[in-house]
């Protein structure tokens, strides 16, 4: 446990103290800070006091820092596809079938041992710098922090739901327009491998867009405003239009009508949710500059979608 201790400084007076907290230890992100306020291990003046208290400056902020639990994971020659890379910031074009990290019948083989090998001072970081995941059989972009600056700036902006975050979908059934989906989300009651709508779950928030509609699906554009664990499945499979695919919300699989013989192939050896992460855009750490990446379709999703188009002609 490490003991910091530093002095508000005078121009801060008036401010809130979790806005002070975040300039004055910088190297800590905004969501932990806020965690050890309420934990007690922030005192001001000797005194515990919540996040939203305005300081008067000149007092002295003492806290107790909690240092980072990064789990034991041993790196792997494991092939990445990076997009993007500087001295803080990576951003990988993960491959469907590819763990993000490790978990219960999970300890090797995932995205988190193969960026240990491909860079081995990322060890220091909680996660080897990973800053959100995408579900193993969903294909697409993830940034990666380097640093513990740039973990931290990356989490914040999570947190503030600043990240932009769009992915491209094929959904089951005939959709007539887009919308936005705010239903909380939470475990399933009797499955708990399963998510679901419910009313005790945490916010949720999809916007979706139809880019394309086919006899008995929909190609469809899905932004995320929050990041819950299956949230775009959930809510499609909510709305009774399942992601072409998914083995866990799609239900039984049933060959559409008016199907040509390649679009009954492609449909009968697709295995996975057609969900791919395509838009990442957030704030650079170092930069403050604004940046954006865009990964097309990977080749299985692609061959799905000219199958589609060419069953329409």
């Amino acid at each position: 446990m490490a003991i910091l201790i530093a002095t508000i400084p005078d121009e801060m007076a008036g401010m809130r103290l979790d806005q002070v907290l975040s300039l004055v230890f910088s190297d800590y992100s905004r969501s932990k800070l806020q965690i050890w306020v309420k934990a007690g291990r922030v005192s001001v003046n000797g005194q515990s006091l919540k996040t939203r208290t305005k300081v008067d400056g000149g007092e002295e902020i003492r806290l107790d820092a909690e240092p980072e639990t990064v789990l034991n994971c041993e790196a792997e020659n494991i092939p990445l596809d990076i997009i993007f890379e500087d001295e803080s910031l990576l951003i990988v074009n993960k491959p469907a079938g590819l763990v993000v990290h490790p978990g219960a019948g999970n300890w090797s083989g995932t995205l988190q041992n193969a960026l240990l090998y491909y860079n081995e001072e990322l060890n220091i970081l909680p996660r080897a710098g990973i800053i959100h995941r995408i579900d193993k059989d969903t294909s697409g972009l993830l940034m990666v922090a380097k640093t513990l600056k740039a973990q931290h700036s990356l989490s914040d902006q999570l947190q503030l739901r600043t990240i932009e975050r769009e992915y491209l979908a094929i959904a089951r059934g005939w959709m007539t327009a887009g919308g936005t989906i705010n239903e909380p989300i939470g475990r399933h009651p009797h499955d708990r491998i399963r998510y679901t709508v419910r009313e005790e779950g945490r916010e949720a928030v999809t916007h979706y867009r139809l880019v394309q509609r086919f006899k008995r699906h929909s190609f469809i554009r899905v932004k995320l405003e929050t990041g819950r664990t299956h949230q775009i499945r959930v809510h499609m499979t909510h709305l009774h239009y399942p992601l072409l695919g998914d083995p866990l919300y799609g239900g039984n699989f049933q060959m559409p009508a008016e199907c040509s013989e390649t679009l009954e192939k492609q449909l009968r050896t697709f295995k996975r949710q057609a969900l791919h992460a395509t838009k990442l855009g957030l704030i650079h750490p170092v930069t403050n500059e604004y940046r954006e990446w865009e990964q097309a379709l990977p080749e299985d999703m692609q061959l799905l979608l000219d199958a589609l188009v060419e069953n329409e002609q």
